[in-house]
């Protein structure tokens, strides 16, 4: 598979040859190397990686990934797992909060798309659908009616997460979950007198570093209406960026089957992948102008 050319590689596994190649010496460093096989001939590094990235970007059952692989379906599935709690190890790696000129420099760039001043990102929620949990499985139900999980993710002005939360039940509403999450909770050492952008599920909800959209209710002025517009026209960013990641790693379009720690590791695997993809301002092989959303906001 190594032998591919970039392009058709990129399509299989959502990683360039060199993006690849530096995930492995990463995840290489930190003793993946290492695996012992019960006497038969160890699975090498570069193929074990290239399971799990195959595992996040498909849908594929791990029997499917065994025939593909040359693998015994209980070996793929400890394979996937081992380097899934690997990669969740590296997270300061993939994603950080920005120092103060890169805070500076977003709100210059945020201010050119949206004419607001002081955004250095855009906050929102998405539902990653499971199976209903064994345990309090009401709870994960969701306004759409389906079982899921949520994902707080706030991006800068390229769609690169800053901040991500990963794990509450579907049915909890977007500002129940940012208090919930330790952004909340180190808000003002990491902000100082930036802003957010968000949708109407933040509006009057006591967040005064998050500029949000108002509730149409239909009597909305022209002053409000073109705030809404400038909001909506910045945080589109935090849209393209949600749609992107589920197309790019369709393992979370819906993780069936899976234990719900096992869950949130996936999803935030598939954050931090998403990083590595941003970082060299990729665009989609199958979108190239833009992934779609699926309908998968919260309220």
């Amino acid at each position: 598979m190594l032998n591919t050319d970039d392009d058709t590689f990129r399509r299989h596994f959502r990683l360039s040859k060199p993006q690849f190649t530096s995930l492995l010496n990463q995840l290489q460093e930190r003793g993946i190397a290492k695996e012992h096989s019960q006497g038969l001939p160890p699975v090498p590094a570069s193929k074990r990686v290239l399971m799990f990235l195959w595992y996040m970007a498909n849908q594929n059952s791990f029997r499917e990934m065994s025939d593909k692989f040359d693998v015994s379906p209980s070996s793929a599935h400890r394979i996937v797992l081992g380097v899934l709690a690997a990669v969740c190890t590296m997270g300061p790696t993939f994603i950080s909060w920005p120092a103060a000129g890169e805070r500076a420099s977003s709100a210059a760039a945020f201010q050119r798309v949206c004419g607001l001043s002081g955004v250095i990102g855009a906050v929102d929620g998405c539902h990653v659908r499971v199976q209903r949990p064994a345990v309090r499985g009401g709870d994960y139900m969701n306004g759409r009616c389906f079982y899921s999980i949520l994902l707080q993710a706030i991006v800068d002005e390229r769609g690169r997460f800053l901040d991500v939360f990963a794990g509450p039940p579907g049915r909890v509403r977007d500002a129940r979950m940012l208090r919930a999450s330790s952004f909340y909770d180190t808000r003002q050492e990491m902000m100082g007198e930036y802003r957010l952008l968000g949708d109407s599920a933040y509006f009057d909800q006591g967040f005064p570093f998050i500029v949000a959209c108002k509730p149409d209710d239909g009597a909305l002025s022209e002053a409000e209406q073109q705030q809404n517009s400038r909001i909506s026209r910045g945080r589109a960013i935090v849209d393209q960026a949600l749609g992107r990641l589920k197309c790019r790693w369709r393992r979370l379009r819906d993780l069936q089957n899976t234990r719900l720690d096992a869950v949130v590791m996936v999803v935030l695997a598939a954050c931090f992948l998403h990083n590595v993809c941003a970082e060299a301002s990729e665009a989609c092989p199958d979108h190239p102008h833009g992934c779609p959303r699926e309908e998968d906001g919260n309220e």
